[in-house]
């Protein structure tokens, strides 16, 4: 018998979803893959020369169990100079991805029975992060109306004794919404740490403003990586920026379960920053024009979008016209249509009967995939 937390990680829809249509394609079917996040760009030359040339040079050490001192600094600047944040290169943590380093944080900061506030829809994974670490997710229902962004005074229902952490995600998966600068300042002000996963910060569209929480608040931790900006899923580099107090007693974690992230991996991050502004300009264009797409060819299908999505590369549509289930409807397009879209249900219970669609796709198979949908649309009138 397997511990019983184990027992409270829900399935990853989208990877259910990902696994039926991989089926499908087995068998010879056509699959449009919209299910799942991840960037359809190679990874930038300037990025994967760098990697190769640090096995060139034997990177192939452990560094430093913190991360490689040359990227710590190279993250500081970053912010420095991208945000006009001032953090040292000590508060910077370096993972194989992010996911390890939300687990690790997750771990260090919460006793059982403790308490992370999270918006209703979010990410998937965060509430198994926060039950796997003995912690028990809150969460706060938001509208369709307002993008599914919190409502600081509802929050502030929700802040309790038990209260470690309040999550917030801008850009939003699974909604593709920047969150308004206001309302991120009036959460930094409430009280609890707040944790700030910025991983699709560097996709944005439109002009959205994009605020790290360090310009409102000290008392926060920001999760950041290199996987969605930099098309650099498969390459495991991820962050995360904490408190200066939390530096050592994180360090001890680190020591026994990571020892350190992959040093030649690490070596193609700096050269990332350093480097690849214009491979981000460019696949960020190209994301912007599927988006604008999206956001006209959607409506004419019924689908809602009260609210622009400006970030990231995703949208979250009311089908609820097609019915009530988003699971069972996602199953059903992927069968009928041949589209793999993630059901809105996998990110909570106000997003069920919505669906996620990702847009990193090329635009020829969004307008294939759209296509396929009127058809299947028109059989369900």
């Amino acid at each position: 018998m397997l511990a019983q937390r184990t027992q409270g990680v829900r399935p990853f829809l989208a990877m259910e979803i990902l696994e039926r249509a991989q089926q499908m394609e087995h068998a010879g079917a056509d699959i449009i893959h919209l299910e799942l996040g991840e960037p359809d760009f190679a990874t930038p030359a300037c990025i994967t020369e760098a990697g190769k040339a640090a096995l060139d040079e034997g990177l192939t050490h452990y560094t430093h169990s913190l991360g490689d001192a040359s990227l710590r600094t190279e993250i500081a600047a970053y912010y420095r100079r991208r945000y006009r944040v001032d953090i040292e290169a000590g508060q910077v943590l370096v993972f194989p991805g992010s996911s390890p380093a939300m687990m690790l944080l997750f771990t260090a900061l919460l006793n059982a029975g403790d308490e992370v506030i999270l918006s209703n829809p979010c990410y998937a994974c965060y509430p198994n992060f926060v039950r796997y670490a003995g912690g028990i997710p809150v969460e706060v229902p938001t509208c369709e109306e307002e993008g599914f962004q919190y409502r600081p005074e509802d929050v502030a229902a929700r802040i309790s004794p038990r209260t470690r952490a309040i999550l917030i995600n801008s850009p939003c998966n699974p909604t593709g919404i920047v969150m308004e600068p206001e309302r991120m300042r009036r959460l930094a002000e409430s009280g609890p740490l707040i944790v700030s996963d910025e991983i699709y910060h560097g996709l944005t569209y439109g002009g959205a403003p994009e605020h790290c929480i360090l310009k409102y608040t000290d008392n926060a931790v920001v999760i950041g990586g290199f996987s969605k900006a930099w098309a650099m899923t498969g390459w495991r580099l991820g962050y995360l920026i904490v408190p200066r107090t939390f530096v050592r007693p994180m360090q001890a974690l680190m020591q026994n379960f990571f020892i350190s992230a992959n040093p030649a991996v690490q070596r193609a991050g700096v050269a990332a920053l350093r480097l690849a502004d214009a491979d981000v300009s460019r696949m960020r264009g190209i994301y912007d024009e599927r988006r604008r797409y999206l956001l006209r060819a959607l409506p004419e299908l019924g689908f809602s979008i009260p609210v622009e999505p400006r970030g990231a590369f995703y949208m979250l549509i009311n089908a609820r016209h097609l019915g009530a289930s988003s699971l069972e409807l996602a199953f059903d397009i992927l069968e009928k249509a041949h589209i793999g879209i993630t059901p809105g249900i996998d990110f909570g219970t106000q997003s069920e009967g919505f669906l996620r669609i990702s847009y990193a796709n090329s635009l020829e198979n969004l307008q294939e995939a759209m296509r396929r949908l009127h058809a299947y649309v028109l059989k369900k009138s």
